[in-house]
């Protein structure tokens, strides 16, 4: 092969080469946008607009909090609150046609990150958050993100959600779904779909605390529409302590506020010479000690307030002995 010939060879090969390596295009002319699903923009959501051969109208935009978008050189303000893409897209070629800026425009609108659709799960579960409802998540979706419900979780969990009323003014409206059907029975009917804008909250479980003369002293749950009672709670308390009173003592406040002190016979509920008594939530089941010495509501309610039960029954022993 002669040097002309070589030189024609490599020029050619070259030629070809930069013909088939993949042609790149200007940073200012691409933008990568999140592949989300396709829902109604909401303020303060950030959207991806593209027009067609005008790079200088390209670019990302965030809804303002009134649900208002400013374009660049559009004098105009649009309203995209409410809208698909596909509907702010034609708003938007609209106004730039209207005002002589595009003939004919094609313009491209997608959802980068969604904002406005917080969903927060708060109460008795593992992890507390907040998070955006890129897409219609279901209510047992939401409570497994916040890693499940704790041993303290109620029967029932409350979604609240914010509607327009009558008169305009936003009014929360609440639904209970009860836990059982929800994850034991696996309900789908119960299983809500949530869009944005609810509030899920797990109420704990109403509680009974046993102190005084027992083996375990502490709080124990109360479920919704489960029994409970005086030999149920001192079993969950691993039974008496050798110096227990035969007489027990419920401190109860009602709903009025006033408080009830319930004196009962443990020895004669113990050897089954009398019914057991049903405990209500926040009952205090107090066991003094058999020499007579005993505490009041007071002085319950001060320890149960500024230490756990286990420090409560401490205090108790060391006053009473």
């Amino acid at each position: 092969m002669t040097v002309n010939a070589g030189v024609k060879f490599v020029a050619i090969l070259l030629l070809a080469t930069s013909w088939l390596q993949p042609q790149t295009l200007s940073t200012s002319s691409v933008e990568l946008t999140a592949n989300l699903p396709a829902q109604k923009i909401g303020p303060r959501d950030l959207i991806f607009v593209q027009v067609y051969d005008s790079p200088e109208l390209t670019r990302t935009v965030r809804i303002g909090a009134d649900g208002m978008v400013r374009l660049p050189m559009l004098k105009q303000r649009l309203k995209a609150e409410g809208l698909m893409p596909g509907d702010l897209e034609g708003l938007i070629a609209n106004a730039l046609e209207e005002e002589g800026l595009i003939v004919d425009p094609f313009v491209t609108v997608t959802v980068a990150e969604y904002s406005s659709r917080p969903i927060s799960v708060a109460g008795a579960v593992k992890n507390p958050l907040t998070f955006q409802a890129s897409a219609p998540v279901t209510l047992l979706e939401a409570v497994t993100r916040a890693g499940g419900l704790t041993p303290e979780a109620g029967s029932d969990i409350l979604i609240t959600k914010s509607q327009p009323g009558p008169d305009g003014e936003p009014t929360s409206l609440v639904q209970r779904v009860p836990v059982k059907a929800l994850i034991d029975a696996a309900d789908p009917e119960v299983n809500l779909k949530l869009t944005g804008g609810e509030e899920v909250r797990v109420p704990e479980a109403g509680k009974v605390f046993v102190v005084g003369n027992v083996k375990k002293s502490g709080s124990f749950p109360v479920q919704d529409g489960a029994e409970t009672s005086v030999l149920k709670v001192l079993a969950l308390a691993e039974g008496l302590s050798p110096f227990a009173s035969k007489q027990a003592y419920i401190y109860r406040r009602e709903s009025s506020g006033s408080k009830n002190e319930i004196p009962i016979e443990l020895s004669k509920i113990m050897e089954r010479k009398t019914a057991d008594v049903p405990l209500l939530a926040n009952d205090v089941l107090y066991i003094p000690d058999n020499r007579g010495k005993r505490l009041g509501l007071a002085a319950l309610e001060k320890l149960l307030m500024f230490g756990s039960t286990a420090g409560a029954t401490a205090l108790i022993y060391g006053q009473t002995r």
